[in-house]
């Protein structure tokens, strides 16, 4: 049961409702339409009024409507007559105005968020949107403006912020340098250095995606062209169609079954609202085309496929900022438009300069002190050695190495030389491996004074750094690459400058001796030329250079001995190796050379050895191996200097006694020949201390050797030899390390010779750690070789 309360409530309730029954059912009606008197042209008669519409006509006229008595017919035939006069004698416009305001608003958001929709266009937007959003959150833009504020009439750096006010921004800017008074900003901290190093390459990769083409450009012009093309026609056609919503509407049914009368009065009810938002369509079309004609006008009045970074590059330290063309240019005009801030921040990540920076503080992470540390080394020459490879720039802990001598540089595409090289003190060599690097001007005056050493390796000459030809007391230079092709005549042209260098080698494919080198360096007293293979034909301007003393043209393909080379009266070694030479019959003119001592004749294809090689009476080194020499002359043991010959790898199939006659020599290197027996001559050479006998026929050794009392090495693998002789005990100067066998031979050895080679090996070791290690692989060549240090560090056997 409800309460008296509720009942009263519902009762007012059903009388609102019968109130407003009558206006809700009127309202809900399109038309309403009331009988009227029928005229003599089928018109309705009645007052004066704006105008009357039946199909197509217009006309004014003042008739009486009907007497109210006749006015009454069913509810349902009204509405009947109602539905027939809206659609057959309501105008079209005014019928569906709220619909084609609806079409042609969805018609112009369509054509306008095409560019948002279209695949091609769309993907290329929202990359470059979400790039954007990245580079304006990245701690590192925040750094690279800062430092640019800072380096900008010393002012402090400062917190910017991707705001899309420019003046808020600089607010923000001035407030923030307020704060933070003489706080510098603190460096990144290792995982924001990786993510804005991620940045830059996402950056680079939009750029070569979006700059190759213009189809944004494009599609934008041809949008607002079909926008004012639609925006024209609406205006011309809407005032037309709004002079068609009118309140009074004549309509005739011709339904005689239905109703008694055939004329009728109707009015629009919607009519006057409908004309006033008509005016006020109108009003909001004609401005939305003037925006879209400015569109057009900025469009066709700009160059909008080019984009160019000028303002940024003048106020900031980023000048290498690089323009941008067709699709990347316009979105970066377009986003000029919406706040230019944003242009500066992205620009950030455009600059090289900017991610150099960035890669040195990533690098400076990577390779603390602690860690560089660990990867110093001593060399074979004693000096102390940092090589680094495969990094994308020079850490800054390198120049904290204060006693650092060599720097080795490998495969760093970015590797700078600041002004902080100056505390390697003892710095005086430096390989660039593919390594272009840039030197600061302090720096550059540090390595004048004190680097020596330089050697260079480019695959493209033009990485070749020009800062060479400032180091006036560099005395050594390596260049391999072809240096000297004819479109590098500026780098050749400054080795003049080089006024102190002493050593120049050379590796690179050349048909002619350059002449920069031979008659504008007279300082070079030693000469390295490795032609790889190809043929050196043109050496005349060798006679001119009188100071060498060493000369060495390897690989060259001389086939003869040069000529040229004999007017050098200071020469004292010459190195000819793999020439492919056949003869040496101009060995005779070296006697013009009072000074040789060193003759290096190895990998050609020698077959004999001349008998007035004897003339070379100071000759103290003979390098003969890997030819096809298969006896040698007599004559050659009158050369009564030499203390180290070598005859590896050739045919010969005897050692001439006469090598009694060699009085001071050391080395004797025979090894892979066919020797089978060996002459008691060899054993007077008191001096000898290595002999390589390896590789050979032999099937004995003469008790003999133990007339070798300076014997330090003995090779004898790879003969038929089935035991050693126990006069090996007498060679006190040879130990285990020294004696090259089979394990199976040593083994052969009496039990009392095998203890005392392993009580001189303790004794050795035990000096060895003693005196140092570097000393005493000096006096080992055998152990040195174990322990690593390379070949060039030995004794003579591994130097040749």
């Amino acid at each position: 049961m409800l309460s008296e309360g509720e009942l009263k409530d519902f009762a007012q309730g059903q009388s609102l409702y019968r109130v407003l029954q009558p206006w809700w059912d009127v309202t809900l009606r399109k038309i309403v339409c009331v009988p009227c008197q029928m005229t003599s042209d089928d018109f309705c008669g009645g007052f004066n009024r704006r105008g009357t519409t039946s199909g197509n006509a217009t006309t004014e006229a003042s008739f009486p409507l009907l007497p109210k008595s006749l006015y009454k017919l069913d509810l349902q035939q009204y509405a009947y007559v109602d539905a027939v006069c809206y659609e057959q004698q309501l105008h079209w416009f005014a019928k569906f105005f709220p619909y084609v305001v609806m079409l042609e608003t969805l018609a112009l958001v369509i054509i306008s968020n095409l560019w948002f929709k279209y695949p091609r266009t769309s993907s290329r937007l929202m990359h470059f949107v979400s790039i954007l959003h990245k580079c304006c959150d990245s701690p590192w833009t925040t750094r690279a403006l800062s430092e640019t504020v800072a380096e900008q009439g010393g002012a402090q750096p400062s917190m910017s912020v991707c705001s899309p006010d420019p003046q808020a921004s600089s607010t923000s800017d001035y407030s923030s340098r307020r704060l933070m008074g003489t706080e510098f900003l603190s460096v990144l901290d290792k995982k924001e250095g990786e993510q804005a190093k991620a940045i830059f390459e996402k950056v680079k990769k939009l750029k070569v995606h979006v700059e190759d083409k213009d189809i944004i450009y494009h599609l934008y012009m041809r949008q607002i062209v079909t926008k004012i093309v639609f925006l024209l026609f609406t205006l011309a056609y809407i005032p037309y169609a709004a002079s068609h919503i009118l309140f009074d509407v004549d309509c005739v049914v011709d339904s005689q079954a239905l109703m008694p009368f055939q004329p009728f009065r109707c009015v629009h009810s919607l009519a006057t609202f409908f004309w006033l938002l008509s005016l006020v369509y109108t009003v909001l079309m004609v401005m939305y085309s003037l925006t879209c004609f400015y569109s057009f006008w900025w469009m066709m009045r700009n160059s909008l496929r080019e984009y160019s970074f000028d303002p940024v590059r003048e106020e900031s330290s980023f000048s290498d900022i690089p323009d941008v063309k067709n699709d990347f240019a316009f979105i970066l005009h377009l986003l000029d438009q919406y706040n230019p801030l944003f242009s500066k921040r992205f620009a950030v990540f455009l600059s090289e300069v900017s991610e150099k920076k960035l890669r040195q503080l990533n690098l400076n992470y990577m390779w603390p002190l602690e860690k560089l540390t660990q990867k110093v080394v001593r060399n074979a020459q004693d000096q102390i050695e940092l090589h680094l490879m495969l990094l994308s720039g020079i850490p800054e802990a390198v120049f904290d190495i204060r006693e650092l001598e060599v720097l080795k540089l490998q495969m760093i595409p970015d590797a700078r030389l600041t002004q902080k090289l100056t505390q390697l003190g003892n710095l005086r060599e430096i390989w660039l491996d593919h390594s272009p690097a840039t030197v600061d001007l302090m720096a550059l005056g540090f390595l004048s004074e004190n680097l020596r050493i330089l050697r260079m390796k480019f695959t493209e000459v033009e990485q070749a750094p020009w800062w060479v030809f400032s180091l006036r007391n560099l005395t050594e230079l390596y260049l391999y690459g072809n240096m000297f092709n004819q479109d590098n005549t500026t780098f050749v042209n400054g080795l003049p400058k080089l006024k102190n260098l002493k050593v120049l080698f050379i590796k690179c494919s050349i048909t002619a001796m350059p002449k920069v080198i031979t008659n504008s360096i007279p300082s070079i007293q030693k000469l390295f030329v490795d032609n790889e293979g190809t043929q050196l034909s043109v050496l005349q301007s060798l006679k001119t250079m009188s100071q060498l003393t060493c000369l060495e043209l390897l690989n060259c393909d001389l086939q003869r001995i040069p000529s040229h080379i004999f007017s050098l009266k200071n020469l004292q070694e010459i190195d000819l190796k793999g020439n492919n030479l056949k003869t040496i019959e101009e060995i005779i003119s070296f006697q013009h050379l009072p000074k040789l001592s060193t003759l290096k004749l190895k990998y050609n294809s020698i077959a004999y050895i001349p008998v007035h090689v004897g003339v070379l009476g100071n000759l103290e080194q003979l390098h003969l191996g890997h030819n096809l020499i298969s006896r040698v002359p007599a004559q050659l043991f009158l050369c009564s200097r030499l203390y180290m010959l070598d005859l590896s790898h050739n045919k010969l199939s005897a050692i001439p006694t006469e090598i009694k006659d060699l009085k001071r020599l050391q080395l004797l290197n025979v090894s892979s020949n066919n020797i089978d027996h060996l002459p008691e001559g060899l054993f007077q050479c008191k001096t000898l201390q290595s002999l390589l006998l390896g590789h050979n026929n032999l099937s004995v050794v003469p008790h003999q050797v133990s007339e070798l009392t300076n014997l330090v090495v003995l090779d004898l693998r790879g003969n038929q030899l089935e035991s050693l002789p126990a006069e090996l005990e007498e060679c006190h100067s040879l130990m285990p390390s020294g004696l090259l066998v089979e394990e199976g031979l040593l083994n052969s050895l009496p039990p009392s010779v095998k203890e005392g080679f392993q009580r001189l090996d303790k004794e050795y070791l035990g000096k060895m750690e003693a005196e140092g290690v570097g000393n005493a692989l000096n006096c080992n060549p055998i152990i040195c070789n174990k322990a690593g240090h390379g070949d060039t560090a030995c004794g003579l056997i591994y130097s040749m």
